[in-house]
């Protein structure tokens, strides 16, 4: 997966149009991945098409509901933070969605390089179908995070920039050969 940032307060942001042209070139298996903040449905299918996404990242307050209704018409990954009133059973009501466990902070959604609560997203495998862990990621500490969560998945953005939105492709090597060594270990005892 890649992730395109629509959030228009990001650093990261991406226009749709410039995100079509990535995902054009893509491979076949490499899935392209909205990422929005707080959309109305209108607007992250909207974005999507233009994108030519056909998976959606959503932060923020969106309700199961419009997660179920998305759900139709794309892969929906819920993202979390794990804030103070983070519990795990609340990914239970999103459950035509994957879960993103991501740390929180009070001004910035995603990309902090913050890690999050590991034993929190830990107990949140046991209420969705498909764990994403998020938040503080990098070729130093992938291998202890998949360890400890078993997620399915994981998610990197700051743990790989030489800064805000610039891809460091070392980095991301790294981190890729950590993730799939983590993976390898760990993969047999993940239910």
């Amino acid at each position: 997966m890649i992730g395109f940032n629509f959030y228009p307060r990001s650093p990261r942001y991406v226009t749709p149009e410039a995100a079509r042209q990535v995902v054009e070139a893509l491979p076949d298996a490499t899935c392209g991945v909205g990422v929005f903040v707080d959309a109305d449905p209108e607007e992250i299918r909207k974005t999507a098409e233009l994108a030519g996404v056909h998976c959606v990242q959503l932060h923020g307050r969106t309700t199961p509901e419009t997660c179920s209704e998305l759900a139709r018409e794309f892969r929906v990954i819920r993202a979390f933070t794990t804030d103070a009133q983070f519990r795990a059973e609340n990914a239970a009501a999103f459950s035509d969605c994957d879960v993103l466990v991501d740390a929180y902070h009070p001004d910035i959604r995603g990309g902090t390089g913050q890690t999050c609560d590991w034993s929190a997203a830990r107990a949140t495998l046991d209420f969705t179908r498909f764990l994403i862990l998020s938040g503080g990621l990098n070729a130093q500490n992938v291998g202890r995070a998949v360890a400890t969560v078993t997620p399915h998945a994981v998610d990197v953005c700051s743990g790989i920039e030489s800064a805000p939105g610039i891809k460091d492709h070392r980095a991301l090597k790294k981190f890729v050969a950590a993730a799939r060594a983590a993976d390898r270990i760990t993969a047999p005892s993940r239910s």
